[in-house]
């Protein structure tokens, strides 16, 4: 499922017109973004939970010419699947 995907399948359940439920899909990921922006996890329950994790420098290669070089410390999003999620995608498998 893609963004527009999901702002369709918003639009029928609900019954909202198109630019509204973009409006709400944009506001809840502009929302997701702006707290792992800021350091905070974001976690819905059942579903998912992200976090930012941070990855100290460290000596890397170049793989073109096999060159040292230092890479900078970075933060990343990192994500981590609920249980129930594990659980119903599991069972989806079995059928």
């Amino acid at each position: 499922m893609n963004k527009a995907e999901l702002v369709e399948a918003l639009r029928k359940e609900t019954g909202l017109s198109r630019v509204k439920a973009e409006q709400v899909v944009e506001l809840f990921f502009d929302q997701m973004a702006d707290a792992l922006a800021r350091g905070d996890r974001v976690e819905i329950r059942g579903l998912c939970a992200f976090h930012v994790k941070k990855y100290r420098a460290y000596i890397g290669r170049n793989p073109k010419t096999g060159e040292a070089i230092q890479v900078e410390p970075k933060k990343l999003p990192f994500f981590k699947c609920g249980k129930e999620l594990k659980e119903r995608v599991d069972y989806s498998d079995a059928l």
